[in-house]
């Protein structure tokens, strides 16, 4: 019974884990474009995906959407240690106003767009 409940343990580990790597693709690549083409990439991303995160939180609870959507999806597209570390520079080179700045404005967006998707999936999956 033991090896039969430890073998159905690894396959769900295992199709877990084929669901955070399909959903991190495109989040990296989108990830990857927005450096391409936008000057401030980090804090889109950061705010696209509080976005997502806030539909998720707001509808009704799937592990498999979590994985593929929330870890897979978000945890490649968002950046909080990019945003850290450009918080930092701006610092060390004397651009305290800005860092505050761009920690505020990442904060606020951040909050405000998770929010606003998390209310958005809360309308549209009221019972």
């Amino acid at each position: 019974m033991e090896a039969k409940t430890s073998r159905f343990t690894l396959q769900q580990e295992l199709w877990e884990l084929v669901l955070v790597a399909i959903g991190a693709v495109p989040g990296a690549v989108l990830r990857w474009q927005l450096g391409l083409h936008l000057g401030e990439k980090d804090l889109v991303a950061n705010v696209v995906g509080a976005l997502v995160l806030g539909l998720l939180a707001g509808c009704p609870s799937r592990p498999r959407r979590q994985l593929l959507l929330g870890i897979g999806f978000c945890g490649s597209l968002t950046t909080f240690s990019s945003w850290m570390v450009n918080s930092v520079e701006l610092i060390a080179s004397g651009q305290w106003v800005e860092a505050l700045g761009l920690i505020g404005l990442t904060l606020g967006l951040g909050v405000g767009a998770a929010a606003l998707g998390f209310w958005v999936a809360r309308f549209r999956f009221r019972p």
